[in-house]
């Protein structure tokens, strides 16, 4: 009985051994199935490690029998190989992709349970997060607010945050540059007040982005670009979704928009785009046909030119008289082209199978062309003008007499060139100063000289002081200005004279003492009539009196000296000098006939200056190469100035400072020009040995131009050594006038 109680136990024990094997190998089945599921599930996740029911295993019933699982018993096999076989055919069921993502879940969870080698990566290793490496919390805010402040800011806890020990000087800071390698690459950090030094790979960076390149080295800037849509079609489209449905229904929202445009439109509020003309776009042969339809479009029509009929002169056998004799031929042939009849030589040929080919024929086709293209498109009404109404109407020179007109007496007596005369305030005598070293006294009347004063060289310029009761004559030669009395006056004029010569002279010095030396004349020069001589520093050119008759200046032209216009009194002997610097090389003076005003001509322009206020109140620009004289109207207020480039200016002083005239009548330089002080009468005289004697009317409107008028050209004088006329005056009362030549001749015009 125990025996076989005993055998029925171990049966016992052998079949719950069995149920336990049998219990444990469906569990691990299930819970591979169970762990596929998952892993298709969430295939991104990581491989979940054991769960908390397998690791509890071993702590259950059926760990018990967790020793005889690895006995390697051949029945386990083959349930484990059964296994195996039936997870294959589930996974052959499976599809590829699912199959793929398995395997690696497998290898995964292989690798992380057996070796346990693989380290899992730490998230915050690289981590670069720039706010936890400031250390000062105070915010992205101007630093310049704590320069003055021992601190930087405040922390998380409101404490100060004090700034970094520094205390460098200049001097510091030059050693440190000079001795510290990693001075250049020192970056001074103004947030936290440290200082950093750049690694190399920053500091590439930084050479990196100031070249314009990218900061990453691995960027590839001229990567190919990849096309989403490619060029060749598709079978199936990018989407196949449906459309919506409310894609089929109207849009109340665009409803609403388009009513609220049609009422605006209707309002007038909004208004329709302008159809655009075609017609300014559209090109068209104005020419293509004249009809009628295009003659009432364009009112001002004109119709395409024509060309020309051929005329005799074109055939190939033409009459004798059109073909061009040999001088004919000659004379087309140095014509301009432009200029010629014909553009080509008429030609005889005695068949028309001889004529040649047109050589002119391109030409031609190219000048029709021009014709048609260069045409003018509109008529204008073109208005017949007499040319000869256009000139401005100027009264004949027969009622602006009296003017001279004819030579009346010639002056003979000299042997050089007559450079200057002058005429007594009186109009009885008439002085002239010559190359030939002399001073002649003539009387005007009967041409008889009266006296010759013997100077002692080339006599440049004579002038008679317009004060009648005074005998003077101012003669220029060389560096010296004379006073000369002729004697040819009254005995009171003789007296008076002699009281001005013989005034007592006030003491103190003049101004241009140094400069200038007035000195007596005695011996036989006084017997002459020489009384004073003024002595210069260079050679005087010309000498003009002031209208009373107690002043005289002297011109030296001379560039490099500011000493070129001197005024000299005579009553008092003293002389001075009004420019302190040199405004250019002067030509001549002139006094104001009324004011106190002095003219100063210098090659281009004429400047007047107020003696008064010692100041310049106007420059004239005389638009000319080179002034050769002038002469001032009696009232003071119109100026002519002769120019060596043959012009002549008329300046009106209350217009403007630019000529209101140019004339241009002479042929040759201008070498004098004067007025009249009566009749309004003024004259030039040119090399080319003519005087030209114009009419200048100045009215008293100042709304009214002055008239000028050309009126008469005298000549007489014989052109000498390229030289003419030389000098020209009008006589004080009579319309007469007076010119002195290269000829060695004085004449007089009346």
């Amino acid at each position: 009985m125990e025996g076989s109680r005993g055998n029925v136990q171990k049966t016992d024990q052998k079949a719950g051994m069995r149920k336990g094997r049998e219990k444990t190998a469906n569990k691990r089945e299930k819970d591979d199935k169970e762990e596929e599921q998952d892993q298709l599930i969430n295939f991104n996740n990581k491989p979940a490690e054991k769960d908390e029911d397998d690791e509890d295993l071993s702590d259950s019933e059926d760990s018990v029998y967790s020793g005889l699982e690895d006995s390697g018993s051949d029945s386990e096999e083959g349930d484990d190989k059964d296994v195996e076989e039936g997870s294959n055919d589930d996974e052959d069921k499976k599809s590829p992709d699912q199959q793929a993502l398995v395997k690696m879940n497998k290898k995964k969870e292989g690798g992380v349970i057996e070796g346990k080698e693989e380290k899992k990566e730490d998230e915050y290793e690289h981590d670069t997060s720039d706010e936890e490496d400031i250390r000062n919390t105070v915010g992205n805010i101007p630093m310049e607010w704590y320069k003055d402040f021992p601190h930087i800011g405040y922390n998380l806890d409101g404490k100060k945050i004090f700034k970094p020990i520094r205390n460098k000087d200049e001097l510091d800071d030059f050693l440190d540059k000079m001795e510290n390698p990693d001075y250049w690459r020192t970056v001074h950090d103004k947030q936290t007040g440290s200082d950093i030094v750049l690694s190399d790979e920053q500091v590439e960076l930084v050479n990196r982005l100031q070249r314009g390149q990218f900061g990453d080295l691995r960027f590839n800037e001229y990567e190919p670009s990849v096309d989403f849509f490619s060029n060749d079609v598709m079978i199936h489209p990018v989407t196949n979704r449906p459309a919506d449905k409310r894609s089929f229904i109207p849009s109340l929202i665009e409803k609403e928009k388009v009513s609220k445009l049609v009422h605006a439109i209707k309002m007038g509020w909004i208004k329709p785009r302008r159809v655009e003309d075609d017609s300014k776009t559209r090109y068209y042969d104005l020419w293509a046909n004249e009809d009628s339809s295009i003659l009432a479009r364009h009112k001002m029509h004109l119709p395409a030119p024509k060309i020309r009929l051929p005329g005799h002169e074109e055939s190939y056998n033409p009459p004798p008289e059109y073909l061009f004799t040999d001088e004919e031929r000659a004379l087309w042939e140095q014509q301009d082209p432009s200029d010629r009849k014909l553009p080509f030589v008429p030609k005889k040929f005695s068949s028309l199978r001889q004529v040649p080919a047109f050589p002119r024929f391109i030409h031609e086709r190219f000048e029709r062309c021009l014709d048609l293209y260069l045409c003018p498109r509109q008529r204008k009404m073109r208005v017949n003008v007499n040319p000869e109404d256009l000139i401005p109407k100027l009264p004949k020179p027969k009622d602006l007499q009296p003017f001279p007109t004819t030579q009346s007496l010639v002056y003979k007596g000299h042997s050089g060139l007559v450079r200057s005369i002058s005429v007594s305030p009186s109009g009885q005598w008439l002085a002239s100063g010559s190359d030939d070293g002399s001073v002649r006294f003539w009387e005007v009347c009967t041409s008889r000289c009266v006296k010759t004063v013997q100077v002692g060289g080339a006599v440049k310029s004579v002038a008679w002081n317009p004060n009648p009761s005074v005998c003077l004559l101012a003669v220029a030669l060389e560096s010296v200005v004379l006073i000369l009395t002729h004697s040819l006056a009254d005995k009171q004029v003789i007296s008076s004279t002699e009281r001005l010569l013989t005034a007592p002279l006030e003491e103190g010095p003049s101004e241009g003492s140094v400069t200038v030396v007035w000195s007596d004349v005695e011996g036989e020069e006084l017997g002459q009539g020489i009384r004073l001589k003024i002595q210069h520093p260079k050679a005087v050119q010309q000498v003009t009196w002031h209208a009373k008759g107690d002043y005289l200046a002297s011109v030296m032209p001379d560039h490099s000296s500011h000493l070129q216009v001197f005024i000299h009194q005579v009553s008092r002997r003293r002389s001075q000098n009004p420019f302190r610097k040199n405004k250019g090389l002067v030509q001549c003076v002139s006094f104001h006939p009324v004011r106190p005003y002095f003219f100063v001509a210098t090659q281009r322009s004429v400047r007047i200056y107020n003696l008064v206020k010692q100041e310049m109140t106007k420059k004239l620009q005389a638009n000319s190469k080179w002034i050769s004289s002038m002469a001032v109207h009696p009232g003071g207020d119109h100026v002519i100035c002769g120019s060596y480039d043959c012009r002549l200016a008329w300046f009106d002083l209350d217009l403007s400072t630019k000529p209101y005239k140019m004339l241009r009548h002479h042929k040759k330089a201008v070498r004098s020009v004067a007025y009249h002080r009566a009749y309004p009468l003024f004259a030039s005289a040119s090399d080319d040995g003519s005087v030209i004697v114009c009419h200048g009317t100045v009215y008293n409107d100042l709304l009214q131009n002055p008239l000028i008028v050309p009126v008469k050209v005298l000549r007489g004088h014989v052109i000498t050594h390229d030289l003419g006329v030389l000098d020209v005056k009008f006589h004080p009362t009579q319309p007469w006038i007076f010119s002195s030549g290269a000829d060695a001749t004085i004449r007089l015009f009346t």
